[in-house]
């Protein structure tokens, strides 16, 4: 499973985190439901990995659920890293183990510079869309998590932007929007990863607008196009007044223009392995216990 995303373009995409603040709000509403779903399965991390960091604003949280651990940002983006706020230290910070706190590292999140079953927790919030290979960086992160360790991460889904698809198609223009990866799909990969009972949930959200360029302001604002197939240079006036129209027609019956947001939630267990790098099989004896 790929898509033609160019990463070098995502991270120019990224590069001015001010271009892509207006939607903050989605990723924090998010992150407050992955917190809920999260809040649910009993974990005590003493490494936590945020794939995808951005501006750091879910470490803020992470760090507050797991005071004792370290918690890792990753983000292919320098100018994001340059927006993380510097944790507050308190004389409570001294009784914690030396390596509580936040690290930050700038590089890919499907190939991590972290050692094989280093990491308790991958926590994944509105980022695994932008990568090329979901199915790799599922690979990657089963890598680094301990046996047990929890995946916890949400996308986007292929309803997303369906309003922003449906116009420019009706306009005669070519696709303004990402393939993104069905759930079902997400939740294959997970087991061909070698994740153990993969729990996929997905919410539709919808957002509304008076006016079509506030609509793809936002859009823009979730991050671009990042397509290496994308239409090259501008659309000129007619073709836009078509898009216009397109979207005009899709007026909702209280007069507002909606966008639609399709999230998908996934989480799952790294099991112990059944077999070898080479194939054999693992046979485990426990020691009996006492009667």
């Amino acid at each position: 499973m790929s898509a033609p995303i160019d990463p070098a373009l995502v991270r120019r995409l990224f590069s001015d985190p001010a271009r892509v603040a207006p939607f903050d709000f989605l990723r924090r509403e998010i992150a407050n439901r992955m917190h809920e779903r999260r809040s649910v399965v009993k974990v005590a991390p003493q490494r936590v990995l945020d794939a995808g960091c951005g501006t750091g604003a879910d470490l803020a949280m992470l760090q507050k659920d797991y005071p004792s651990a370290q918690v890792v940002g990753i983000d292919a983006s320098p100018a994001m890293l340059a927006q993380v706020p510097s944790p507050k230290k308190s004389l409570f910070d001294k009784l914690l183990p030396s390596k509580a706190g936040t690290d930050l590292l700038c590089g890919d999140f499907g190939n991590l510079p972290l050692d094989r079953n280093s990491v308790d927790l991958v926590w994944s919030n509105l980022a695994l869309h932008w990568h090329p290979q979901p199915d790799r960086v599922f690979a990657e992160w089963r890598r680094v998590l301990r046996v047990d360790g929890l995946l916890m991460f949400s996308s986007f889904g292929p309803d997303t932007f369906k309003e922003v698809a449906a116009a420019f198609a009706a306009a005669g223009e070519g696709p303004r929007t990402l393939p993104f990866v069905d759930m079902h799909d997400f939740g294959d990969q997970l087991v061909e990863a070698g994740f153990s009972t993969p729990v996929m949930d997905v919410e539709r959200l919808t957002v509304t607008y008076d006016t079509v360029d506030a609509l793809l302001a936002d859009v823009r604002a979730v991050g671009g196009n990042p397509l290496a197939t994308r239409p090259r240079g501008l659309l000129g006036r007619a073709a836009w007044q078509r898009v216009r129209e397109a979207f005009e027609r899709r007026r909702r019956p209280d007069g507002k223009l909606g966008l639609t947001f399709e999230i998908i939630y996934g989480h799952a267990f790294r099991p112990q392995a059944k077999t070898t790098a080479a194939g054999e099989s693992i046979i485990r004896f426990e020691p009996r216990k006492p009667r």
